[in-house]
């Protein structure tokens, strides 16, 4: 299996030069940019498997190029190296269609750990045997991340597909709040909490255009898809 290759954006040189060395170290591929607009430019003339984001940077800081990256890519996992654990700064990453976030300064041990854990989970996705599912007069196939209707397709990102997975496996049932956090975010604390809460509302977006379709609150326990 050839190694992944992780785009790495930080402006911190002394870090940014030992997070590559400790990537390379463990097995990937890594490309180091120090602002925001040269990794943009990178990404476009190069494969990755994984975006690790510093959050303050110049000339492109790390939201507005995630952002730019999600209009091409709705696919590739983004984790956000952050300064600051800010509710509102966390929150927004999540929006953008972020998969995690790691809060400064942390172990290289825990950043390795999230690495892979996002790469066994997208890559377990997209080996998946059942994979194309039924939702009223959508169809969403989870491999291709796509969630069609008559000939509107829309491209979902990862954490949404992996959420909309989740429900279409309980349709009709409960998926339990606490479940789908640890099993997409790995942990069920507040700030993930908020975030799934996020990714709940896109995906009632996304499906609105069939009204036999519909994510429910179920109090205290968590959400149902029923169609």
């Amino acid at each position: 299996m050839a190694k992944p290759r992780i785009l790495l954006a930080e402006d911190d040189q002394n870090l940014g030069s030992l997070l590559k060395e400790y990537l390379e170290m463990k097995g990937y591929f890594a490309d180091l940019y120090p602002d925001g607009e040269k990794a943009y430019k990178g990404f476009t003339k190069e494969h990755y498997d994984l975006l690790l984001l510093d959050v303050m940077m110049p000339v492109m800081d790390g939201f507005t190029l995630a952002s730019e990256v999600r209009q091409i890519n709705k696919e590739i996992p983004i984790i956000f190296l952050t300064a600051k654990a800010l509710k509102e700064d966390v929150l927004e990453g999540f929006a953008i269609g972020a998969d995690d976030y790691i809060t400064k300064p942390f172990s290289m041990e825990e950043l390795l750990f999230r690495i892979e854990a996002i790469l066994r989970r997208t890559r377990a996705g997209k080996d998946s045997e059942t994979h194309l599912f039924q939702l009223g007069n959508y169809n969403f196939d989870s491999q291709k991340q796509t969630l069609t209707i008559e000939k509107d397709s829309q491209k979902l990102t990862t954490k949404e597909s992996e959420l909309l997975k989740l429900l279409c496996s309980n349709k009709n049932k409960v998926l339990e709040r606490n479940f789908a956090l640890r099993t997409i975010w790995f942990d069920d604390n507040y700030f993930n909490a908020r975030s799934m809460d996020v990714y709940i509302t896109k995906l009632r977006k996304y499906l609105k255009e069939d009204p036999s379709v519909e994510i429910i609150n179920v109090h205290g326990k968590g959400f149902k898809i029923i169609c």
